[in-house]
């Protein structure tokens, strides 16, 4: 789909459109664009490739430009977005929806005299407050697990199991370390982008500009720090679960060995009473065999009264 800015039949102060928008653009649309500015439009696996020499080029005048973007959905993902910010044009090729583009669009078609570089520089700032807000609803909701992993209250009856809660727990925080990697793509693609064209457009860039692009390089310093925070503060958890079941683990054995060794001294006064010599005394006596139970029953107790003692049990 392609979107002109300004819409038509309302030209830009120069008397032709500004902002080329290409949403999963068919051959025929990519055609047009490329007729009408005389750039070339990069495909998606142009706009995909990971070099920095692929993300950042610069062919006379115009700057060819790619990033990841994290799109927000029910299972995040990043999508690749390409620009193409010309002298007199800004082309971008997107293959998903992101909000950045919208906000951007609407401040676009509000401006008389929109311009390639307050189009972008409009962009990076959506960008970055989306970043922003995905980074305080990530670390609010670390801080929730946190409270559930450090806090948590296991009650006799009614709560799920406690290895249930372990790895529904787990899970979350693998899903945060996840996201928190595909942000650090954002980041540092969107820092490579605006740090770009900031440093070689700085002759011929308006004031206005200039201060909103240094100030999206500001932020993205800042971000980055932030995510760091919390890519720590994930991995610190994760260190807590597993250490967490590594403590239910070693309670399961403990359980196991005392009661194992409970059940040892009962076995071997079964095993004497049950052997056939032909003198045994305890078996000429009246009250022999409530003896020996009364001995096997003892020789469990001790054991196990040792145990509470030293509070292992």
């Amino acid at each position: 789909m392609l979107t002109l800015y300004p819409a038509s039949g309302r030209a830009s102060a120069k008397g032709r459109h500004i902002w080329y928008d290409l949403y999963r653009p068919t051959e025929e649309e990519t055609a047009e664009v490329q007729t009408a500015t005389g750039l070339h439009v990069p495909s998606r696996d142009e706009i995909s490739a990971i070099e920095a020499s692929s993300r950042l080029q610069r062919v006379g005048s115009t700057l060819y430009l790619s990033t990841p973007l994290l799109v927000m959905a029910e299972r995040p993902h990043i999508s690749p977005v390409g620009f193409v910010l010309g002298k007199d044009h800004l082309i971008t090729v997107r293959f998903d929806k992101f909000s950045a583009f919208e906000t951007a669009a609407a401040n676009a078609e509000a401006d008389d005299d929109i311009t390639p570089l307050g189009v972008f520089s409009c962009v990076m700032e959506s960008v970055v407050d989306r970043i922003a807000d995905s980074l305080e609803a990530t670390a609010a909701e670390l801080d929730s697990v946190s409270q559930s992993i450090f806090h948590h209250k296991r009650r006799k009856r009614g709560a799920p199991r406690v290895e249930q809660f372990q790895r529904q727990i787990l899970a979350k925080v693998g899903r945060f370390g996840e996201k928190l990697s595909q942000i650090r793509d954002v980041l540092l693609g969107v820092s490579r982008i605006a740090a770009f064209v900031v440093d070689l457009r700085q002759a011929g860039m308006a004031e206005e500009i200039g201060a909103r692009l240094k100030a999206v390089k500001q932020d993205l310093l800042s971000l980055n720090d932030y995510e760091a925070h919390l890519a720590n503060k994930v991995q610190f958890l994760l260190d807590a679960v597993l250490g967490f079941i590594t403590i239910s683990q070693n309670d399961i054995f403990k359980v196991m060995t005392v009661w194992s060794l409970v059940g040892i001294p009962p076995t071997l006064m079964a095993g004497i009473y049950g052997m056939n010599f032909k003198y045994m005394p305890e078996l000429e006596l009246h009250f022999g065999y409530p003896l020996g139970l009364c001995v096997i029953l003892v020789s469990a107790l001790l054991p196990l009264a040792w145990f509470k003692w030293k509070g292992w049990v």
